[in-house]
C-alpha cells in the first residue's frame, strides 16, 4: 500500500521560517511529480509548489521567492523551505505524488501566528 506521509509542521511566529518533509513508500519514487498544496480554513485546496521527476519547479505566486521544493530522489523524500513565513500562510499542508495515480498525505498543519 502505498503511503505518503507529511512531517514538520507546528506553530510558528510571522517572518520566521519552517521545513516541511514528505516521504513516500511503495511508489517509483523518482518518476513521480511530487508537490505541496495547503488549504486554509474556509478555503479551497491550493497549489503551493511542483517538481518534476526531472526537478524542474513552479511556485504559485503567493510563495515565490519564500518557498522552495526540493527531492531527494535516494531518500524518497520532498521538502517545502518556508522562509518569511505570513499569517496567510496558515493552512494544512498536504503532499502530492503524482505519475499514473495521484497519491495523497494526510496533511500537516502550519499555523502563522505571534
Amino acid at each position: 500500500q502505498v503511503q505518503v506521509v507529511e512531517s514538520g509542521g507546528g506553530l510558528v511566529q510571522p517572518g520566521r521560517s519552517l521545513r516541511l518533509s514528505c516521504g513516500a513508500s511503495r511508489i517509483a519514487f523518482s518518476l513521480y511529480a511530487m508537490g505541496w498544496y495547503r488549504q486554509a480554513p474556509g478555503q479551497q485546496r491550493e497549489l503551493v509548489a511542483t517538481i518534476t521527476r526531472g526537478g524542474s519547479t513552479n511556485y504559485a505566486d503567493s510563495v515565490k521567492g519564500r518557498f522552495t521544493i526540493s527531492r531527494d530522489n535516494t531518500k524518497k523524500t520532498v521538502y517545502l523551505q518556508m522562509n518569511s513565513l505570513k499569517s496567510e500562510d496558515t493552512a494544512v499542508y498536504y503532499c502530492n505524488a503524482h505519475y499514473a495515480a495521484d497519491y495523497w498525505g494526510k496533511g500537516t498543519p502550519v499555523t502563522v501566528s505571534s
